[in-house]
């Protein structure tokens, strides 16, 4: 009991006229940045949110979200505009950033808006993905075909959305 009150009596002694006030600005409007190799899909537009697939786990984002970096998986981007209507675009790889003043940016290596995916089509490279696969030789084939299969299976997801 003793050391319980030295503690406390050394800790008050310490933090006394020492009140550190830590803060962050937050801002009420999310700037939005949406870049693929193939289309800049938003540039410094305001969203509502923003919801997306990581290795992770699929996560949703605000206004004042906490800073963050994440790798993107193989799936949708749902983009949620200031009228509320949701745009969703699929994504092979990539990475999202979430900035101190809540800017937000997505770069990603593949992206296509999902209503112009062909479900056959996808579907298709699907078995394609699945069949190199099988016939993989080496640990490198083998990566890539597992990884061709992901992204696939992902677009025929996206496809039935």
């Amino acid at each position: 009991m003793a050391l319980f009150l030295r503690s406390t009596k050394l800790a008050a002694r310490l933090t006394k006229g020492t009140t550190k006030c830590f803060s962050r600005n937050y801002a009420d409007q999310m700037n939005f940045t949406f870049a693929a190799a193939n289309q800049i899909f938003y540039n410094e537009k305001n969203v509502k949110q923003v919801d997306v697939p990581s290795f992770s786990g699929s996560f949703g984002i605000l206004p004042n979200h906490v800073p963050t970096l994440a790798v993107l998986r193989p799936g949708v981007v749902t983009v949620y505009e200031d009228d509320g209507s949701p745009k969703k675009i699929f994504v092979s790889s990539g990475t999202i950033t979430v900035n101190e003043d809540s800017s937000v940016q997505v770069l990603a290596e593949e992206a296509h808006p999902i209503e112009d995916i062909d479900g056959s089509a996808a579907r298709q490279v699907l078995q394609e993905a699945q069949s190199q696969l099988a016939t993989a030789s080496g640990d490198v084939a083998k990566a890539e075909a597992a990884i061709a299969v992901e992204v696939a299976e992902a677009l025929v997801l996206a496809a039935g959305n």
